[in-house]
């Protein structure tokens, strides 16, 4: 577990290290792939809808693997460089979290061609590129449990699922073990040697393309010792390969270096939406459920948890903003000089909105007339100085700030050498706050120079911060 130095919220240094060293140093860009952009109408479904239509929960629009890579350049240029990809694998779904075919590119995406290319392409760009494992369930279609439907109690693959009667029922009255009951999600048990063995081969023929690693679909529903041992199947064809779990809550039982090297933060998310968005926390109660999340893991995980403010399965941070970009361009800069790695959700960076699903899996905005141009610079320049400052990527965190009155939050990143320091203020209130820099303890004694908002040597220890805005600050001895 990390510890407190006393006093402070100074994490230790970690002795057992286990996590992928390039993962403090990304910024993730999380692509849903039928949502990004179409590079091939010739791959289009049947039924695909007009770009830019309102998305339904069936709704297809034909974004593929080509429009991906026809985009590495606009994906590289906000300084993210690590892409995320939503399930790419077939399945009759447009999220395709209902595999068909684990081994086989869905056919509206593109082919293992265009895949190997898109790989080869980030990775010439200095990008790496994750998949999402999907190995809990599969769809109705896939080809064991169509063998069961086939052939009863005499299929060979009875056992890759649990079954609860026969003839096997449809997906509306399932009578089946399926995912959260829905009866299209039949769940497969990963303790069945076979099954096991099924995609411990889907995982090592899809990492021979040079993939970088895997987020993990609702791992905390599949026993420890199946990711025990895929752990080492993964880390033994990549040692550098990161693994990354979606798990909402406490994640310590996954996080001791025999599973997973990280999980989707959601709790980080949550905290910051209690403090920035709905302002239901002081800083002080923020500070302490900043510490909370951090104490429960190891330094060396908490480098590397994905940290992000929206996703797939959430609304659009704009939307929860209701459209005030302040408040979000202040969680933004709170992501980008936090612990941890920040994950932004395509179209975040130009300003689109959405509620849940579907709303938050809308197309991406191309037409540069309809982007929020300056929410991109915003989002281009944060990820610029989280790339300049080794402190904000691997230093030790500890705040110095809790003013409730006046809704202050202040904290340092500071290298382990001490030779290099990041102060970071936030007012997180509703009207102006005055700042005596040279009054804080913790900032005196130093010379200090301002990176945001503007960037240049401080005229005045006096810092005027408005409503919703932030001050980064690098300092010397």
């Amino acid at each position: 577990m990390a510890q407190s130095l006393p006093n402070t919220n100074l994490t230790v240094a970690n002795s057992v290290a286990f996590t992928p060293t390039w993962v403090k140093d990304a910024v993730f860009y999380q692509i849903f792939p039928e949502r990004f952009a179409n590079g091939n109408r010739e791959l289009d479904p049947p039924n695909v809808e007009p770009w830019g239509r309102v998305p339904k929960s069936k709704s297809y629009f034909g974004g593929d693997l080509q429009g991906i890579i026809n985009h590495l350049d606009y994906i590289s240029s906000l300084g993210v460089n690590c892409i995320y990809l939503n399930p790419i694998f077939w399945s009759n779904s447009n999220h395709k979290y209902h595999a068909k075919d684990y081994l086989q590119i869905d056919p509206h995406f593109g082919d293992e061609q265009v895949f190997k290319r898109l790989v080869d392409e980030c990775h010439e760009r200095g990008m790496r590129i994750i998949l999402d494992g999907v190995f809990n369930h599969t769809g109705v279609d896939f080809f064991a449990f169509e063998d069961i439907k086939r052939n009863g109690k005499n299929s060979k693959y009875l056992n890759w699922y649990n079954i609860y009667s026969f003839p096997v029922g449809p997906p509306s009255k399932p009578n089946y073990e399926c995912w959260w009951n829905f009866g299209d999600l039949p769940k497969l048990m990963t303790h069945n040697p076979e099954v096991r063995e099924y995609l411990f081969m889907v995982t090592e023929h899809w990492m021979s393309f040079g993939i970088d690693g895997w987020r993990l679909d609702v791992p905390n529903e599949i026993p420890h010792p199946f990711w025990i041992e895929w752990r080492k199947l993964v880390k033994r064809l990549n040692p550098d390969a990161y693994i990354v779990g979606e798990i909402w809550d406490d994640a310590s039982p996954w996080l001791h270096g025999d599973q997973f090297d990280a999980v989707m933060n959601y709790r980080f998310r949550r905290t910051c939406l209690d403090f920035f968005v709905e302002q239901k926390t002081t800083p002080s109660e923020f500070d302490a459920a900043l510490a909370k999340i951090r104490n429960d893991y190891s330094p060396d995980v908490n480098l590397v948890m994905q940290n992000l403010l929206g996703s797939h399965d959430t609304e659009r941070l704009l939307t929860l903003c209701k459209n005030d970009k302040a408040t979000m361009k202040l969680a933004w800069l709170f992501q980008m000089t936090y612990v941890g790695a920040p994950m932004v959700y395509y179209g975040d960076e130009i300003g689109m909105t959405g509620g849940k699903d579907p709303g938050s899996r809308g197309t991406m905005i191309w037409d540069e007339s309809k982007q929020d141009r300056e929410l991109l610079a915003t989002m281009k320049r944060l990820i610029a100085i989280r790339h300049q400052y080794g402190a904000l990527r691997h230093g030790e965190f500890e705040s110095f700030l809790t003013d409730d009155a006046r809704s202050l939050f202040g904290f340092l990143r500071k290298s382990s050498d001490g030779e290099e320091n990041i102060a970071v203020i936030l007012n997180n209130g509703t009207s102006t706050q005055t700042v005596e820099i040279g009054q804080l303890k913790r900032l005196q004694n130093m010379r200090w120079r301002q990176l945001w908002p503007e960037e240049g040597s401080m005229k005045s220890t006096t810092v005027q911060l408005p409503r919703n805005s932030g001050l980064i600050l690098h300092g010397a001895s």
